[in-house]
């Protein structure tokens, strides 16, 4: 063997190690870059996240998709929405929630980051006929685009009950309604006492609620403290009808000071397939101090035997690959 051939295989034999660590390279983040209020669902056989472009407001125009088979090989979707499919939107797009509906697709979001009822903006739909869109504006104009109850018209999800009926859960400003949708989706069916928005705010509760049901039991989740402060984290309430009372419970997720801090404004995925459940969330990592460098990331979910959800360790690492195939 000649003394090039020798050199050659001891490079090799040195770069090996470093070349199995990053074929085992960490899954948290789960994608590249600044994302943030992730909304997590599974779509047929694909995992899907929608989250907010994490910018500055000027610089939220948008918004990308991400799906995946396996919960590890992300593929992303540029621009699925964006200021020029929604007229009224000016700034600030966040937040979204998504949902299927007779083979649609129906993608809420906030917009405008609207501080008072005169101001145009708040919570729009839009419609496609793929996850990926392209979205077209459902009503041309805000769904919710008025303060009811205190509540700041941001931070929406979109709930589907037992018996069919689709629900709207949202706010911020420490303020959570609830409100019935019309099966288009294009406005709200009042409550049986008149009212059209209700509010259903757990104590503690900022912003960023989410609901599933496992059970027979409605899971009710939120983010509390400020979402640019070390002190944001999630708490839930567990509770037997959608509207409450909703009794906070405790914390499921909050900041590591050796991995991140910010941890908040989350979804969850279950795959039906093996009963796994899962946590999406966006954190900021330790060293960034940056309002917008939030990275969206995953970890699993798991509950006692009473059914209360454990709380959720943050990781590096992730979560393995769990295909829905």
């Amino acid at each position: 063997m000649t003394s090039i051939s020798k050199l050659a295989l001891s490079a090799a034999v040195a770069i090996s190690p470093l070349a199995s660590a990053q074929e085992k390279k960490p899954g948290n983040p789960v994608f590249e870059g600044w994302y943030a209020d992730p909304e997590g669902i599974v779509f047929g056989n694909e995992y899907w996240i929608f989250p907010t472009f994490s910018a500055a407001y000027e610089q939220q125009l948008h918004f990308d998709a991400f799906s995946s088979p396996d919960l590890k090989k992300w593929t992303k979707h540029e621009k699925i929405l964006d200021t020029g499919d929604i007229k009224w939107a000016k700034r600030a797009m966040w937040a979204p929630s998504i949902i299927e509906k007779d083979r649609k697709y129906y993608f809420f979001f906030a917009a405008n980051d609207i501080q008072n009822d005169e101001q145009e903006g708040g919570i729009g739909v839009a419609v496609a006929n793929k996850p990926q869109g392209p979205y077209k504006d459902l009503i041309g104009k805000p769904l919710i685009d008025k303060f009811h109850h205190g509540a700041q018209p941001i931070d929406g999800f979109v709930f589907k009950d037992d018996d069919g009926s689709h629900y709207f859960i949202y706010g911020g400003w420490r303020h959570c309604n609830i409100a019935k949708l019309k099966d288009d989706f294009t406005g709200f069916i009042p409550f049986e006492n008149g009212e059209t928005f209700k509010s259903i705010t757990p104590k503690g509760y900022v912003e960023g609620p989410f609901v599933f049901k496992k059970n027979g039991k409605y899971y009710f989740m939120w983010s509390e403290g400020g979402w640019t402060g070390p002190d944001y984290k999630v708490a839930y309430a567990i509770s037997d009808t959608l509207l409450g009372p909703h009794e906070r419970i405790g914390v499921v997720l909050e900041q590591d000071d050796k991995i991140a801090r910010g941890a908040g404004h989350h979804s969850v995925i279950h795959n039906k397939k093996d009963d796994s459940w899962y946590i999406v969330y966006h954190r900021r990592p330790i060293n960034v101090t940056a309002r917008d460098h939030r990275e969206t990331c995953i970890e699993k979910m798991e509950f006692d035997e009473k059914g209360l959800i454990k709380p959720v360790k943050m990781t590096i690492e992730g979560v393995p690959a769990n295909p829905l195939r």
